[in-house]
């Protein structure tokens, strides 16, 4: 039993909701709790490739710990980066990079999701790892 304290608060929040309408209903309401990201970063350079959408994501070490900030032109996509942001955050870069995301087919995550946005998933989260390991090497 994996016992992280973040995402296992997510799965039961999800826990919740009987159907996946619902879900899909609570992530459009997560997009709201995603930390805004500097207008100078909605570039080329943090936009995360393999998304449907267009999701831009930065990385930065405060005080030792990873610090994501994150968009997306997609509803759906920017309440799924924010549960991202949200269990990736605050962590070591070491931590981050080597995280096991359970919370993601503990809640149905993607399994539910359309094919694109399995793809856009795997590439978001594929990116948040990689962005701590290089952090992880000026540690």
């Amino acid at each position: 039993m994996n016992n992280d304290a973040i995402q296992n608060a997510i799965i039961e929040e999800f826990s919740m909701f009987d159907d996946w309408l619902d879900k899909y209903d609570y992530l459009i309401s997560l997009a709201d709790s995603l930390p805004i990201i500097d207008e100078s970063k909605r570039t080329e350079r943090y936009l995360i490739d393999g998304c449907q959408s267009r999701v831009w994501v930065s990385a930065e070490l405060v005080d030792g710990k990873m610090h994501y900030t994150a968009d997306s032109d997609a509803i759906i996509t920017k309440g799924i980066i924010a549960l991202l942001v949200r269990v990736m955050n605050g962590r070591t870069p070491a931590e981050a990079a080597h995280l096991d995301l359970y919370f993601v087919d503990a809640i149905g995550l993607g399994e539910n999701l359309s094919p694109t946005r399995s793809n856009g998933l795997r590439a978001m989260i594929q990116q948040m790892k990689l962005d701590a390991l290089i952090l992880s090497r000026n540690e």
